[in-house]
């Protein structure tokens, strides 16, 4: 467990260390940027080594069909994280749609996923994007939504959204839990 909480606050710092040491950020200029990768790519190389290697059991039962909700939930959580939000109709004066995707991804996986270690896998990201969520807001007040798009490009974002779901799960699938059945 320890390995998946370091990798989780490394998460954390790759995120937050711009707002935290904006000076020392601002020094490094374009380094910057490559500090950031490394640090995010060490955190999620972490929290799989450490989810992975937790023996963990489930703290509660759940009914069967959450499995079926919770692809919904991915679906519109891949939709939230593409484009389609920003260049479409319905959701164009949403501010952090990608990071409201992110929210509903981890939290349909705590729901389907009741033990301890998804538990903090998934509620520490969970927790990260709302913080995220609050910072901006703090750090950027003014915020003009962008030009309308059309229902058209939601639709076909909702679509891309729906092949990626698909994609995604038949790889989930061959590396770890079947997420259709079986």
């Amino acid at each position: 467990m320890t390995i998946l909480i370091i990798g989780l606050a490394l998460w954390y710092a790759g995120h937050f260390w711009k707002r935290a040491l904006p000076a020392r950020h601002a020094a490094m200029g374009d380094k910057a940027k490559g500090t950031s990768a490394l640090i995010l790519v060490a955190s999620i190389v972490l929290m799989v080594i450490g989810y992975r290697s937790v023996e963990s059991y489930d703290l509660l039962t759940y009914p069967s069909f959450l499995k079926h909700i919770n692809n919904l939930a991915i679906l519109f959580a891949i939709y939230f994280m593409s484009p389609g939000p920003s260049k479409g109709a319905l959701f164009y004066k949403m501010r952090h749609p990608m990071l409201t995707g992110f929210i509903i991804w981890s939290v349909a996986h705590i729901v389907v996923n009741p033990d301890l270690a998804s538990i903090v896998l998934f509620g520490g990201l969970t927790i990260w994007a709302v913080a995220e969520v609050i910072v901006i807001n703090r750090a950027e007040p003014n915020w003009t939504p962008n030009p309308k798009g059309t229902i058209a490009k939601d639709g076909m974002f909702l679509g891309a959204a729906l092949v990626l779901t698909l994609i995604i799960g038949l790889i989930h699938g061959l590396i770890g839990p079947s997420v259709f059945g079986g």
